[in-house]
Formats: C-alpha cells, structure tokens, sequence
C-alpha cells in the first residue's frame, strides 16, 4: 500500500493500459481519478470500486483538462501521480493524409500531454513529491511506416518527458516515458479488424502480423506496462528521470 492516501489521476482511464494501471495504483492504496471522453464507459470501470473515481475530461480541451484536473485536487487532493495515456492511434499514407488529421493526432497524443502535466503540476505545492508518467510508443523512438503524425507525436512526447525532467531537476518530482510495442487492447483489436478488411485476411492473421512489430513477435499484455509505470512510481525509482523505457520484447532503438 505505497500509494496510500496519494492521489493518481490516469487519463484514457476507462480502457487498455488506462484501466489496468488505475485498477493497479488502487490496489496499492491511491485514489484513483480515471478521465476520458465517455463518462458511460468510465461509470461502468468504476462501479464497484471504492477507488476509482470517474470523471469526463477531453485532454484535446484545454478548458476541460484545466478544470477536471482543479476539480479532481479540489476533491481529492494535489495529483502526485500523473499517467497522461489518453492518445490517438491511427494511420494514413503521408502522402494522403490530411492536415486536419494531423492536427487531431496531435492536439491528443501532445497537446493533450502538455496541458495534463501543467494541470497536474500545477496542483503541487514548491517541493511536493511527484510523478510524471507519459505512456508514449515504440513509434516515439523509430519511425512507423504509414503512420508518420502518429510517429512524430510519440517522439514529441519523449522530448517532452526529457525537457521536463532537466527543467525541474532536483525536486521531488520525476518526468518519464513508456514505449510499449502492441499490446492487446481495443487499439490493437480496432487495428487488426481493419487490417483485415484492406488485405483480405482473417483477424488472428491481423493480430499475428501486428504482433510481429514487437521484437519476441508476441502481442504484450497490459500488466506488462502496467508494472513498469508502478516502478516508475515507486520511491526506488526516485533517480530515474528523463527516460524512454521501452517494453517490446527486445532492444528498439
């Protein structure tokens, strides 16, 4: 029990690795705040768990993130533990894709990123003790063919996570990155069903191919990032800062 009496706010609470880690900060004691777009799908997560608490927040909003984040202090006190997860995953051929695209990739997989941190920082008084998790993607550290806005917001969100981390050396507060590979998600499910449609295959045959993107060419599961943002958050790894983890079943970049 750790985290007993911190607040830990997860944004893309309600799903994925989102869940799997607020269900994981619960069980260690923490107050969980879970946030997403769909308050339905976040009520239904939390029913039934006295630790979860469910709150609508768009992070592509800044007046959204501004004000949930307050609220969710106001409630439960200062988010010493920050998981910005939320992000989209979706490709197009640079080529075709569209600026509007582009744009609604980053104003999630960045923007969302940045104001989330300045909220939750902004709840901290001078030499609070916090954590700063961003959950970025393989795709932050090599290029992803047919995905490339994709691409390029995971790797703003490890330059992020590094500028973050000199800034506010010293303090009680770390800055760091996960970089999973596939992990089997809805994101992943979404992914193979429509992979399957544009070749012709089955699903199984869509996941087996997108599971070959990770090194051991085995999909991951969620527990796998999930323990490594609790490493993150624990006092052990009050020294590590600034870093991109990778979790893909082998070395990356």
């Amino acid at each position: 029990m750790q985290h007993q009496g911190r607040h830990a706010l997860v944004t893309g609470g309600g799903t994925g690795i989102g869940l799997d880690i607020a269900h994981a900060l619960a069980a260690e004691g923490a107050e969980v705040t879970i946030t997403g777009r769909n308050l339905d799908r976040l009520d239904e997560m939390a029913e039934g768990h006295a630790h979860l608490h469910p709150m609508q927040m768009d992070v592509a909003d800044e007046a959204s993130v501004r004000n949930g984040i307050a609220e969710a202090a106001e409630a439960r006190g200062p988010v010493s533990i920050c998981i910005a997860n939320a992000g989209i995953a979706e490709g197009a051929p640079f080529a075709k894709a569209s600026l509007d695209h582009w744009q609604k990739i980053m104003a999630t997989n960045v923007d969302g990123v940045f104001l989330t941190f300045q909220a939750a920082l902004a709840t901290l008084a001078p030499g609070d003790w916090g954590r700063m998790i961003a959950i970025s993607s393989i795709a932050g550290l090599r290029g992803l063919k047919g995905a490339i806005a994709y691409t390029a917001s995971k790797h703003a969100v490890i330059g992020m996570v590094r500028g973050l981390s000199e800034e506010y050396m010293g303090g009680a507060v770390t800055f760091n990155a996960l970089c999973p590979g596939y992990v089997d998600t809805p994101i992943v499910e979404r992914n193979a069903a429509q992979i399957a449609a544009a070749r012709g295959i089955t699903e199984d045959e869509a996941r087996a191919y997108l599971a070959r993107g990770n090194r051991h060419k085995n999909l991951l599961q969620a527990d796998e990032v999930t323990a490594a943002a609790l490493w993150l958050a624990s006092d052990g790894a009050r020294s590590v800062n600034g870093q991109a983890i990778q979790i893909a079943g082998g070395q990356v970049a």
